[in-house]
């Protein structure tokens, strides 16, 4: 690990990290200068594996932690980790609910959120774009945690997280700029939406390493925050996405995949 990025403050490490995540998410959406289509059991596979790094994220590089943090507070272990991780599912079902939004292979009557007249290419780049949001808050805030001294958060785990979250971020560019490709736009424009999608990550990323710095006392409730809208993303659209084309054992064994890569990097490195 270079000694230039170790010397930075916290918060500046979390936007390097997630300048690095949008950044794998831009190589994604280049895929697009390079196949106009992609077939759709690797998309499937791709976002299985997606689904299997943020699964393993949320427990070892987030919910592990804040567990770890509030026994060592003496409070109950289990109370912000639980109230931290249903608030932050539910915060995302509230985004769900209100930003307008299509899933991947779905007609545009099927659009959630508020409806609006908003074209089918916008739509399909928000729905990627709302699972990056609670990716790179989850980066801030392990981050943000090396700031304030607690023995259970390592620069070793935050980078793991930041490179795991990194590589599944990859297939979600892809996810974005293909499709778009097919719905008739250019390549230029198509690879544009599908890095923008990722534009957010370093937003999310350094607000959750600044509110960590300021709030500490939250910082066990941040994490699981991060962890329960990362699992409600999974649950409600990762999964059911790639499996909508039946192509059920690839996108399983893909999923399965992703865990077991994630894992090995929190261990190895956290």
């Amino acid at each position: 690990m270079t000694s230039w990025f170790v010397g930075l403050h916290p918060v500046a490490k979390a936007l390097v990290a997630t300048l690095f995540t949008w950044g794998v998410t831009a190589c994604g959406a280049a895929v697009v200068f390079l196949f106009a289509q992609i077939n759709r059991r690797v998309l499937d596979t791709m976002l299985g594996f997606a689904a299997g790094v943020m699964m393993a994220a949320s427990y070892w590089s987030l919910l592990a932690p804040s567990i770890e943090m509030a026994a060592e507070s003496g409070g109950p272990a289990w109370v912000p980790a639980v109230v931290g991780f249903l608030a932050g599912a539910m915060f995302l079902w509230a985004v769900d609910k209100v930003l307008p939004h299509l899933h991947l292979g779905l007609p545009t009557s099927e659009a959630e959120g508020i409806r609006t007249g908003w074209h089918r290419s916008v739509l399909l780049v928000l729905a990627i774009t709302l699972h990056n949001i609670p990716e790179g808050l989850a980066v801030g805030v392990a981050f943000g945690a090396l700031a304030a001294d607690v023995p259970s958060a390592s620069l070793g785990g935050a980078v793991a997280l930041a490179l795991g979250i990194g590589i599944q971020n990859f297939p979600e560019g892809t996810a974005v700029s293909v499709p778009l490709r097919r719905e008739g736009l250019s390549r230029l424009k198509s690879f544009w939406y599908g890095q923008l999608s990722g534009v957010v990550e370093p937003v999310a990323g350094v607000t959750g390493a600044a509110m960590v710095l300021m709030m500490r006392p939250l910082l066990p409730y941040a994490l699981a925050f991060a962890a329960g809208a990362m699992i409600f993303v999974v649950v409600e659209e990762l999964i059911p996405e790639s499996q909508q084309q039946k192509n059920t054992d690839a996108a399983t064994l893909g999923a399965v995949g992703g865990f077991a890569l994630m894992m090995t990097l929190d261990v190895a490195l956290g």
